[in-house]
């Protein structure tokens, strides 16, 4: 949904509401936590944040409070919704002029221990959302070197009209979600990685 002024905390709750008993607006849902399906672009992006367990913490902390989207550009709101299991929110964007709301569901939750330690989360789009797909967050701790790293899979294609018009635009914009979420992870963890 399109806005020409920043939407207001009534109308994201009202948005988020008419969205939260809504079907995923794709049929393959949890296929980031496998094989992504054809038709689709595919985006996979993958940083090394640092080393140790502290880095692995604030980077498990950040993600169960959304600050990789905290881009300025973008945010998700309402703020304070946990990351657990079917948790509706909406992606809140600026961008050429207009604001957008997109209603995102939380699909599943990861949480493994092992050799590589891992924690994130995928979220779906909902029918009121500019693209379908979904779209992953982990980090992951491999303990034979030690080191950090931030990860995001995601399948998507345009569904909104204005979306599908603005295809290279579209796609220039997912690249810079991907590329300033992995820089503010860097951001999120420095203070721990460099005093160590």
């Amino acid at each position: 949904m399109f806005f020409f002024i920043e939407p207001s905390p009534q109308t994201i709750a009202r948005f988020i509401a008419a969205q939260r008993d809504q079907q995923y607006s794709y049929e393959a849902v949890g296929a980031t936590n496998g094989m992504p399906p054809a038709g689709y672009v595919v985006d996979h992006n993958r940083i090394q944040l640092g080393s140790g367990q502290t880095v692995y913490k604030v980077a498990i902390e950040a993600l169960s409070t959304w600050k990789q989207f905290d881009l300025g550009w973008v945010v998700i709101v309402p703020d304070g919704v946990p990351v657990k299991k079917d948790a509706t929110v909406a992606v809140k964007a600026r961008a050429f002029g207009t604001w957008s709301l997109s209603a995102a569901r939380v699909v599943y939750v990861i949480s493994e221990s092992g050799a590589i330690e891992r924690f994130g989360f995928a979220y779906g789009t909902l029918p009121d959302h500019v693209e379908t797909g979904e779209e992953r967050f982990t980090v992951e701790w491999h303990h034979s070197d030690d080191s950090v790293w931030y990860d995001i899979l995601a399948f998507s294609r345009p569904k909104h009209p204005f979306v599908r018009l603005a295809g290279p635009l579209a796609r220039r914009l997912q690249r810079q979600f991907a590329q300033e979420s992995m820089r503010r992870m860097v951001e999120i963890v420095s203070p721990v990685r460099n005093s160590a």
